[in-house]
């Protein structure tokens, strides 16, 4: 047990949602197993073993054989290594490349700001989570063309942006551009999955990736709020900027459509739940 608890957050690392280690632990005990089977194995529920299945196939760790009943099997271990590996190193180019266009954008601000001794005026610094969420819920009233946000954890409750649902319903039906995307344990939790669908309801187009270098949202490419954890106070301790600069907001646009073209679409379980 503590082998197999030990593989699974190895797997996990390598970039596997939990449950999709499970099942591919579960699938390299024998030959095949049906969904049904492999659910019971893997202590997964049935409604999500297709899901988790098709992802690991999508990722050519497991295959599928049609049949009367169809039936998965593994890779082997050697392969699906090799295979993961692969993919995770083309999602650290992928966040080499927008961290090296955000620190090219932050650059400048950064040199301009050792020569003030005064704030600058276009930023903003939020400490106060309530105070963040009212300016974040600001953003989105403004917003007027375009919103695109980087969402990770921890993830915000579906109920605490009703601001958001409203601002992606009168962006799409204005015409606008609602882009958000979301690191794939947005998958495994029930909240925040609730949350992408009603977004996708109100117009939001959602993507999925496997890492994100910190919270983001770019509004109308003029205006950019985005958390920056302390790295010495905890997790638990953001302060949040706010910076009115359309040459920093277009830096960043640009690295958003970067991650945005590699990053995964909506799997078909979420969209079919959206339509």
């Amino acid at each position: 047990m503590e082998l197999e608890e030990d593989a699974v957050g190895h797997l996990v690392a390598l970039g596997l949602a939990r449950y999709e280690a499970r099942v591919y632990l579960a699938l390299i005990k024998r030959e095949s197993y049906t969904a049904a089977e492999v659910a019971r194995e893997a202590d997964v529920p049935r409604q999500r073993v297709y899901d988790v299945l098709d992802a690991l196939v999508r990722r050519r760790l497991a295959n599928a054989h049609t049949g009367r009943v169809a039936t998965y099997s593994a890779v082997a271990p050697e392969l699906a290594m090799t295979r993961l590996m692969a993919l995770q190193r083309e999602s650290l180019e992928r966040l080499e490349r927008a961290s090296g266009t955000l620190a090219a954008a932050l650059q400048p601000l950064w040199s301009d700001g050792r020569g003030h001794t005064d704030p600058l005026d276009y930023v903003e610094i939020l400490r106060d989570p309530t105070v963040i969420a009212e300016r974040f819920a600001e953003i989105q009233r403004q917003a007027r063309h375009e919103l695109l946000s980087f969402c990770k954890p921890p993830f915000v409750a579906p109920a605490e942006n009703a601001e958001g649902i409203k601002a992606a319903r009168r962006l799409h039906r204005g015409g606008g551009t609602v882009r958000a995307i979301y690191t794939s344990g947005a998958l495994e939790d029930a909240g925040m999955l609730a949350n992408v669908r009603s977004f996708g309801k109100a117009g939001e187009e959602a993507r999925f990736t496997a890492d994100l270098p910190l919270k983001l949202v770019i509004a109308d490419a003029s205006v950019v709020l985005c958390d920056m954890p302390d790295p010495v106070a905890g997790a638990g301790s953001t302060t949040a900027l706010v910076i009115e600069h359309s040459a920093l907001a277009a830096c960043l646009r640009l690295a958003f459509l970067t991650v945005w073209e590699s990053a995964a679409t909506v799997p078909e379980s979420i969209e079919m739940l959206n339509s």
